[in-house]
């Protein structure tokens, strides 16, 4: 019986284990790095009577990837079992040795089993699937997809259109395998356009039980990670649900499987399955399952570890289930990951077990902090309900009522994934964002009335307004917070919203009869007060909340901040967080013409082969990776022309809006070589 359990993992898995921790009366432990020490994970652990382990340093290599500490930690904890999560070692057959050989249950699939599917051109072998051959490729078998053979999460992965750089990605992929799971194998397979991606969720016990619980559809995916997921999947042939789950039974079969599994297929337009890998933990999409089937799929890994055979008959599916993965990221920007302070992570009627129809599985909580180490996953919103419809509604509701202030997510493109015809008809591919990212992420202006984001800066304008008269001791009346009833001079405030760097200038006064937005006709100012505006356009209020935060001082530092937004206004149409453009000044518009600034804060992982000052570079050309978040990111030169500096060294470590690199663009080049030449020519 397990009594104590010490999660190898972090973040959100971690809590969602320790939840079902608490329902069976287990002692749980934490792990954590010395970034993680007032996580989130860490709390929920100590909070419920357990423990928490240091794992000595920052970066997943040198804690949550080091097998010896966490085997240690369970140890010395008093722990009797492990739960591995998903990513880091949750597929590492030797991890799951050493957890055994340690004395300790090993919540998970026999080493063997891991071993068999953990690699992908194993698994493929063992399906009977013969492996592609890289160097044999020829421009019809283009695109093709570079993949690493252990881990998944979309890490180590590359779809090439061009033989030319086939090679590059080869390398590029395999480092970003090796950083994020220790192992640097990739292999190539053809990569099938406009197919969807829908998995088969499998349990199994040590008594020669297999069961399969339905499908799932995964097919929204950005750099090859999951975004938006559902069960069961939406609109499959006749016939072909049954033969997936078929086929997944049979490949858990063939292995001796034991545990929570997910065998994984795509979709060709034609309806042809191809069986892509077995992933031999619990995926991060599990709860639309466990919301449909009625299960805690947890709990069953705890009971299968115990050796408890499956319960005598499968529980019955009810309703659909849709999730959304919330990341701090900027998907306007490459999907760049973000950090900092989250100031307020808030989803009003949500809930954290199964029996609710909302839920937020999280690994933060407002006040937390989002560092650069590991992955941009912030939380998943699940919703289950009788029908797809209704499901897609109540969880784009549930999103847009969401109140996240603090780094950049994706909230908004969630948003108009969840609404956009394609998704909603149940049409959708693993093509969705290559084909429809610049219009969900730059929608076509509202020609209804003035643009949402000067009625957002009005709405921090005032808010701001009040809040100052409020300060000054003024008592403040319900309708217009304390307004002078004479007549005044104009006031003007002009804001940049992030990300993106939109501005706008709104001016407004204050007048006998009220506050007039001078700039804005059809808007009249109801209510003004330091939390709330609410504004009438074209005959028809709306309330805008306004939250106002002390953001002169990054999270992760003593350094000043002058980027960070001060105020983040809730709209109907959307959020935005601004800053006001008087009060701080960007210091980015004082780096040289062609300076490259780090995207994000991270780690230089190598430089381009043979770049150094004085070599010419073409626009687009890549000149460094970085490492953030457990991927890579590719950072190109911002123009044509010489580069003049590098500042950049493998290894080193970066922070955000440092300067990399210096490109003279051709144009300014050319300019001062006839400056040059200019007095020779007269000499």
């Amino acid at each position: 019986m397990i009594r104590t359990l010490l999660v190898a993992n972090r973040g959100e898995i971690a809590c969602r284990v320790f939840r079902t921790c608490r329902d069976l009366g287990i002692t749980p432990v934490a792990v954590h790095s010395d970034a993680d020490a007032g996580a989130l994970h860490v709390r929920t652990a100590l909070d419920a009577g357990g423990a928490a382990v240091r794992l000595p340093g920052q970066t997943a290599a040198e804690t949550y990837l080091r097998a010896d500490l966490l085997v240690a930690a369970a140890v010395s904890a008093g722990a009797d079992a492990v739960h591995p999560g998903y990513g880091f070692l949750s597929e590492s057959a030797d991890f799951a040795r050493a957890v055994t050989a340690a004395g300790l249950t090993w919540v998970g699939p026999p080493p063997e089993a891991v071993e068999a599917m953990a690699s992908k051109t194993r698994a493929k072998e063992l399906m009977g699937l013969a492996p592609f051959d890289p160097s044999k490729a020829v421009e019809s078998d283009l695109p093709l997809l570079v993949k690493a053979a252990a881990g998944g999460g979309g890490r180590g992965m590359r779809v090439v259109r061009e033989l030319a750089l086939l090679d590059a990605e080869l390398a590029s992929a395999s480092a970003e395998a090796a950083a994020a799971f220790g192992d640097g194998e990739v292999f190539v397979e053809p990569y099938v356009e406009g197919g969807r991606h829908v998995e088969v969720q499998v349990l199994a016990d040590a008594h020669g039980g297999v069961r399969a619980l339905g499908t799932r559809d995964c097919s929204l995916q950005r750099r090859h990670q999951k975004v938006v997921e559902e069960a069961p999947a939406p609109g499959l042939p006749a016939g072909v649900a049954a033969e997936l789950e078929e086929t997944a039974v049979r490949a858990a079969r063939s292995i001796g499987y034991v545990g929570a599994g997910t065998v994984e297929f795509l979709l060709a337009p034609d309806g042809r399955a191809q069986f892509l890998e077995m992933n031999t933990r619990l995926q991060v999409e599990h709860p639309v399952t466990e919301a449909v089937y009625g299960v805690d799929l947890v709990a069953q890994q705890l009971r299968i570890a115990e050796g408890e055979p499956l319960p005598p008959s499968a529980p019955r599916p009810s309703g659909h289930a849709v999730e959304a993965r919330l990341y701090a990221e900027d998907p306007a920007s490459s999907f760049t990951p973000q950090t900092g302070r989250v100031h307020r992570l808030e989803l009003p009627g949500a809930g954290a077990g199964a029996p609710h129809a909302l839920r937020l599985d999280t690994g933060y909580e407002s006040g937390d902090t989002v560092t650069p180490y590991y992955d941009a996953l912030l939380a998943k919103v699940i919703v289950h309900a009788p029908t797809r419809a209704e499901a897609i509604r109540r969880l784009t509701a549930a999103l847009r009522g969401a109140r996240i202030h603090g780094p950049v997510t994706n909230r908004d493109l969630l948003v108009r994934s969840l609404e956009h015809e394609e998704f909603t008809g149940a049409r959708m591919t693993t093509s969705f964002y290559d084909d429809h990212l610049a219009t969900l992420t730059h929608p076509p202006a509202d020609d209804a009335g003035p643009a949402p984001l000067r009625l957002a800066a009005l709405a921090a304008a005032l808010a701001d307004a009040a809040a100052r008269q409020q300060a000054g001791g003024a008592l403040l009346p319900a309708r217009f917070g304390g307004w002078r009833n004479v007549p005044s001079q104009p006031q003007a405030k002009a804001y940049r919203a992030e990300p993106g760097g939109a501005e706008a200038e709104v001016r407004y006064r204050l007048t006998r009869d009220g506050i007039r937005a001078d700039d804005l006709p059809g808007v009249r100012v109801l209510s003004a007060a330091p939390g709330r505006v609410v504004l009438e356009v074209a005959g028809v209020a709306r309330a805008f909340d306004v939250a106002a935060y002390d953001t002169a001082y990054g999270a992760a530092s003593a350094a000043p901040d002058p980027t960070a937004p001060a105020a983040y206004v809730d709209t109907p149409r959307g959020s935005y967080a601004l800053r006001p453009l008087s009060r701080f000044p960007d210091p980015r518009a004082d780096t040289p013409p062609g300076s490259l600034l780090a995207p994000m804060p991270g780690t230089v992982v190598r430089l381009a082969d043979g770049i150094a000052p004085g070599q010419a570079v073409r626009q687009g050309q890549p000149l460094l990776w970085l490492e953030a978040m457990k991927m890579e990111h590719k950072v190109t030169a911002p123009a044509s022309g010489v580069l003049t500096a590098l500042h950049a060294a493998p290894g080193g470590q970066v922070e955000v809006g440092a300067l990399l690199a210096v490109v003279e663009a051709e144009a300014e080049a050319e300019e001062e070589a006839g400056a040059e030449a200019e007095p020779a020519a007269n000499a």
